[in-house]
């Protein structure tokens, strides 16, 4: 009376519930007893079946208690996390839960017990090893993908310098990239923290690096359109960054340069370039901080570094002449054209003559007064061999002529001298 018939659906739904909560009550036995080797399965085992599930799937699997199995995958990771033991697996298996469609629940959650810091911690432990990092890098972008309040409270987390520091120090490609999006994601949608971002990109220019300074060029033309003007302490390190053999860190440097052109450190730039003209010890040899140095980096001493920048800032100068009638009357201003003939006569890098001997070239083609005074600075025969082909006169020069180019003192009237 009353009661239910055996076999009918509330029944069997009844069964059913009760052989889910048993299972999982068993799972869960399983795991609080398990040792090491024990937990390593039953994450490779969530893994493997429980990638790209939503919510309800997951809850469905833990028979509504995905939850609890969740804060165990946390206690776990704040107890063993400088250990390292199975942390990739349980990094990998956070990330199911907490980038599964519909997870805001167990975001908020994770983040209420510490979660963000303890990943944050694991980035700046030595100890552990890359795949690691970049799990939690996972991690720390799928919270930040969750709206401007994970954003802050990643930032409020001291969550720049370290993920700064990770991309500084990083061995791995895939961990430094992981890194770089996470900056990127930090600064965009994030008004209170994106001026952090910016600075902590900066400071990361001199790091040794290239494939740091690489990828933190490239962010830093993204985050320069966010900040509303960009900070003038970009302009040394920006012109260090021209020190670098690596192609592709000069090509971000000098793209970087161009579309600063447009705003308020474009004087400080071009006096830069036109000073480095000239090697001297005013940029890029300032001590690093030490969280930017790399031990295992190799390291270039002096002249070498200042000649590969030499031939930068006359590559820069003569793009930037080329693009902009006023920047190209800016620089002659700024007395480039001695600068210019200095370069030339640098025999111990012919790249620097080279680079040199074309944005001359382009200055003497579109001004009469730069024409008159280098003609009458080099003589006939030189000038007529930087007419004819300025790409290849540094292979042609003699002894007399360099150290007429190294000694000119060219004087075109209403320019300023370029002072340290």
């Amino acid at each position: 009376m009353g009661g239910v018939v055996l076999g009918s659906p509330v029944a069997m739904s009844s069964v059913q519930e009760q052989e889910a909560i048993s299972r999982l009550m068993a799972f869960f036995k399983e795991w609080d007893n398990g040792n090491k080797v024990t937990r390593s399965r039953i994450l490779r085992n969530f893994i493997s079946f429980n990638q790209g599930k939503m919510v309800p799937e997951l809850e469905q699997e833990f028979s509504q208690g995905g939850s609890l199995f969740l804060a165990r995958l946390t206690t776990w990771l704040r107890l063993s996390y400088m250990l390292g033991t199975c942390l990739k697996e349980i990094l990998q298996s956070l990330w199911i839960f907490l980038s599964a469609s519909g997870s805001s629940r167990y975001k908020v959650e994770f983040v209420e017990v510490g979660g963000i810091l303890t990943l944050l911690e694991i980035l700046g432990l030595k100890q552990i090893n890359e795949e690691s990092k970049m799990e939690a890098l996972r991690i720390l972008q799928v919270l930040a993908r969750a709206g401007r309040k994970y954003k802050e409270l990643i930032c409020e987390s001291y969550g720049v310098r370290a993920v700064a520091e990770c991309l500084a120090k990083s061995k791995m490609e895939d961990t430094q990239e992981q890194a770089q999006m996470l900056l990127e994601l930090l600064a965009h949608g994030n008004p209170k923290y994106h001026s952090q971002v910016y600075k902590g990109l900066i400071a990361l220019l001199p790091c040794t690096s290239p494939k740091a300074q690489h990828l933190v060029l490239q962010t830093l033309r993204i985050v320069q359109d966010i900040v509303p003007e960009p900070h003038p302490a970009i302009v040394e390190p920006l012109l260090g960054a021209l020190r670098s053999v690596h192609m592709e860190v000069q090509y971000e440097a000098l793209q970087l340069i161009k579309e600063l052109m447009k705003t308020e450190v474009r004087s400080a730039l071009l006096q830069g370039l036109v000073m480095l003209l000239i090697p001297s010890r005013k940029y890029g040899d300032k001590a690093k901080p030490q969280i930017l140095e790399d031990p295992a980096a190799p390291q270039m001493s002096d002249p070498l570094p200042s000649f590969i920048q030499q031939a930068a800032c006359a590559k820069a100068i003569g793009m930037l002449a080329r693009e902009s009638a006023e920047l190209c009357h800016e620089m002659i201003r700024m007395r480039v054209v001695h600068h210019l003939l200095f370069a030339m006569g640098n025999t111990d890098h012919t790249e620097s003559q080279r680079q040199a001997s074309l944005a001359l070239e382009y200055f003497v083609s579109v001004s009469p007064v730069v024409e008159e005074q280098v003609r009458i600075a080099t003589g006939e025969k030189l000038f007529q061999m930087l007419m004819e082909n300025a790409e290849m006169l540094y292979m042609k020069l003699n002894p007399i002529q360099v150290d007429v180019l190294v000694s000119n003192q060219v004087n075109i009237p209403g320019i300023k001298e370029v002072t340290e």
